[in-house]
């Protein structure tokens, strides 16, 4: 198993229309071959801040399976307009 993680900075005011989007964007990862769960968690310091883990039964399930898939595509559409700056990230096993 492969945990990916990302710290999320949100532009100011967006908070609530990301949350939205990532509830739409969710279905996108979930159908992606070795997708395993996901947890999004919001800072309680930062009002702008989450965070973002992945489990995947592989790296490649991640960097080559699902980032070279349509479903991306609309991942990227639904969310990365949120980002500022665009975040990191990291892959653990």
């Amino acid at each position: 198993m492969i945990l990916e993680t990302a710290i999320l900075h949100i532009k100011e005011g967006q908070a609530l229309n990301f949350e939205t989007n990532f509830g739409l964007a969710t279905p996108l990862i979930m159908q992606a071959k070795g997708y395993i769960s996901h947890e999004l968690k919001k800072c309680l310091e930062k009002e702008n801040q989450y965070l973002l883990l992945v489990r995947w039964e592989t790296l490649e399930d991640h960097e080559v399976g699902f980032r070279k898939s349509p479903q991306y595509e609309n991942w990227k559409q639904l969310l990365h307009h949120f980002y500022e700056p665009f975040p990191e990230v990291l892959h653990y096993s």
